[in-house]
C-alpha cells in the first residue's frame, strides 16, 4: 500500500503540531511530523524505543542530556533508549521531519 500524508491517520500534538502515522505497528513506527516556528514537544525519553529522527525540511533544534545540537534537512540524529530528549523548531519556517521508532514509542514515553 502506497502511503502519504493525503491517506494517512493524523493527528495533532503539542500546540499545533501534525503527525501522519505512514506505518504503524507494534515493532516499528515511522510518522511524518511537522512543527511550525517557535513550537516544539516536552522533554522526554523513551524507556525501550530508540528513534532516527530524518529532516526533510527546515532546521531542527534538539536537546539530548542537556546539550543541544542542530541537524539540517537531509540530515538524521539517533536518539537511544532512555536519553532525555526534545525536538523544537527556532527557524522561521515550518519543519518537516520523519521519526522513526523501534520498537513503537506509544506507550513508551516518560514526560519530565
Amino acid at each position: 500500500m502506497i502511503t502519504s500524508t493525503e491517506n494517512a491517520e493524523h493527528y495533532i500534538w503539542g500546540e499545533k503540531c501534525d503527525g501522519w502515522h505512514l506505518l504503524k505497528s507494534d515493532t516499528l513506527s515511522v510518522i511524518q511530523e511537522r512543527i511550525p516556528p517557535a513550537l516544539g514537544e516536552q522533554l522526554h525519553y523513551h524507556h525501550r524505543a530508540q528513534q532516527v529522527f530524518y529532516i526533510l525540511s527546515g532546521t531542527a533544534t534538539f536537546e539530548m542530556d542537556g546539550k543541544l545540537q542542530t541537524v539540517e534537512a537531509n540530515q538524521s540524529i539517533h536518539i537511544t533508549p532512555n536519553t532525555r530528549h526534545r525536538i523544537s523548531n527556532n527557524g522561521g519556517a515550518d519543519l518537516h521531519f520523519l521519526v522513526i521508532s523501534e520498537p513503537k514509542a506509544h506507550g513508551d514515553r516518560v514526560n519530565l
